[in-house]
């Protein structure tokens, strides 16, 4: 397994909670809106392991929920770098790799968002982002039929990490109220991944939604 991030003190971390699958596991400081680090990244997972068979586009980042005519441009593209375009270039160097080995094919699960559906407040461009990897969601799976490549997206809900913190002090909700939010254990994320990268290559979870059962986003509340 390759891991591949912007902090290699966290990659590394992440790495030896892995305990006896550690010394199967490279770490790759990696950008993944920068072409030539994603390059690297591919280049040094090939030479480590021969071939590839699943990537998990995980990468993702937020602007703080300020109004929209108040986001620079800075913040903006910050978002699209990581969210948009590294999916895309994650995915491209994925295809060139999995098309050529033997034997052909693999498996693309890409990190959308409950987002990729409704949106949360003053979440421009998060929310568009995440549309986006719907889109290229549905292209990669359909240009990656004819090299035997399964492409999917789960899209997860209120899962319990640093970023979904701040819902347990409450977050505004479209009707201006700030309201505490459910949060469920992300090893449950976690295993639909591990269950959705050992199906066969001839069957595929389409699009995959987990969250919190009473997380405000079914019947708006």
């Amino acid at each position: 397994m390759a891991l591949a991030g912007r902090c290699i003190e966290a990659l590394e971390e992440t790495q030896n909670r892995a305990g006896d699958g550690a010394s199967r596991t490279i770490t790759v400081a990696t950008d993944v809106g920068d072409p030539r680090s994603v390059e690297a990244l591919f280049a040094k997972t090939m030479e480590a392991f021969g071939r590839l068979d699943v990537l998990f586009n995980n990468a993702g980042t937020a602007t703080p929920p300020v109004l929209m005519e108040d986001l620079t441009y800075e913040q903006w593209k910050s978002v699209v770098d990581a969210n948009l375009t590294g999916t895309f270039l994650c995915t491209q160097q994925a295809i060139k790799i999995m098309k050529s080995q033997d034997p052909m094919g693999g498996r693309i699960i890409n990190n959308g968002s409950i987002s990729a559906y409704a949106p949360r407040p003053n979440s421009a461009p998060y929310t568009a982002t995440k549309h986006g990897v719907t889109g290229l969601t549905k292209s990669t799976s359909l240009d990656g039929r004819k090299y035997n490549i399964a492409c999917c997206q789960i899209d997860i809900g209120n899962a319990a990490t640093e970023m979904t913190d701040p819902m347990e002090a409450g977050i505004i909700q479209p009707h201006g109220a700030v309201v505490v939010e459910p949060r469920f254990d992300v090893e449950h994320v976690a295993d639909a991944i591990v269950y959705i990268s050992d199906l066969p290559l001839d069957t595929n979870v389409q699009f995959m939604t987990i969250m919190a059962t009473n997380m405000p986003y079914i019947g708006r509340g």
